[in-house]
């Protein structure tokens, strides 16, 4: 590596790497960055060369006098289990080092090596949240179907009773409940069985997707919140289905939307927030993707209660008084279909839902050759 940018062969090394880094100048400001450096300080490239190093990392004295020493002097030096606060609300804890490269005729620089490992923590909880949603769908599938299998017959022996009466009886009022409320409860067994069809996997553009719901929540409530963009127009198609990703993120805006509106309390403007990133070397339960698509929906309404966000993709869990609690937990079998995952954290004042989608589907084997997307 020479001058102030990476050879070609060195560049495609570091771009391989999933471990973070960083190449600094002696003012301390970003010459270099990898896409796994990106994706910690959730920043593109373009954002980030030029500009100094972030705060967080000289938030404590003895990081900056460390660094000093290392600008000054050469000392190179490691920090364990710092934490970062890339944003008010993006937290990571990570190892680093710091290394003067000295080369003749050349100016100093800093190469800063990042290790999260907050990460296999992450990925533990990934595969326990699949596991758990994975089990609770095999059990919601078995009892729809245990209450499908009975309502028919109760519908056909209504319409029978219904067919014997005579005309304008006003038993006929009572046939036609019970065949309604056979209906209503079909229906809600189909809605609990999920999506039926596979995913018709073709380039879908992420972007495009959300304006869409965006345009779509808006006429639904005009003036109701303010929806923002915060997209990276870099990011190319995934391949997905978009009748069914237009489905994932219009249920979950909808339901930012109403959560803010129903919110007596909301005492700032609502606020809605659509943001797309790309994010290398992620584990999805046990595939590991090179590079993903994350897209986020913040929201600033009240929050999800601490004791149901570990439940909130759970069937039949709602929030909202007039909630099925099947949207969410549809949600998350759609994105599962895509070989992806849907994430949740909330306080007061901030809600976010986060869906990753791996940019290309994983090929798998069957009898009658290769398709795409799951069984």
């Amino acid at each position: 590596m020479t001058g102030t940018t990476p050879t070609p062969l060195h560049k495609r090394l570091l771009d391989s790497l999933n471990t973070a880094v960083l190449l600094l100048d002696r003012d301390l400001r970003i010459r270099y960055v990898n896409p796994a450096a990106e994706m910690l300080l959730s920043l593109s490239s373009s954002r980030l060369l030029g500009e100094p190093l972030p705060a967080c990392f000289l938030a404590e004295d003895d990081a900056r006098e460390a660094m000093r020493l290392a600008v000054e002097e050469g000392h190179p030096f490691s920090k364990r289990e710092a934490e970062l606060h890339i944003t008010p609300y993006n937290q990571v804890t990570v190892d680093y080092t710091v290394s003067p490269l000295t080369e003749p005729g050349q100016p100093l620089q800093l190469l800063v090596e990042l290790q999260q490992i907050d990460r296999l923590q992450r990925i533990s909880r990934e595969e326990a949240l699949l596991a758990s949603h994975n089990a609770t769908r095999a059990l919601v599938r078995g009892v729809a179907h245990e209450i499908k299998n009975p309502l028919g017959g109760i519908r056909g022996a209504a319409q029978l009773l219904e067919r014997t009466l005579p005309e304008g009886s006003d038993l006929r009022e009572y046939t036609r409940v019970i065949i309604d409320e056979a209906d209503r409860l079909r229906s809600l067994a189909d809605r609990m069985l999920g999506p039926r069809n596979l995913p018709q996997f073709r380039p879908v553009s992420a972007m495009e997707s959300l304006e869409r719901v965006r345009n779509l929540v808006l006429a639904e409530a005009p003036g109701a919140v303010d929806i923002i963009r915060d997209y990276d127009p870099s990011i190319p198609d995934i391949q997905a289905d978009q009748d069914q990703l237009i489905q994932v993120l219009l249920n979950i805006v909808r339901n930012a939307r109403q959560a803010i509106t129903e919110n007596e309390a909301q005492a700032e403007r609502g606020r809605i927030v659509l943001r797309t990133r790309a994010m290398r070397q992620v584990t999805i339960g046990s595939l590991r993707h090179r590079v993903v698509c994350r897209i986020d929906i913040e929201d600033n309404g009240p929050g999800i209660p601490r004791e149901m966000l570990d439940r909130v993709f759970y069937p039949m869990v709602s929030g909202r008084a007039h909630g099925s609690g099947l949207g969410l937990s549809i949600a998350q079998s759609i994105v599962n279909q895509h070989h992806g995952l849907i994430e949740c954290e909330s306080a007061p004042g901030r809600t976010v839902f986060t869906i990753l989608l791996p940019f290309e589907q994983p090929v798998t084997q069957h009898s009658n050759g290769l398709r795409h997307g799951p069984k």
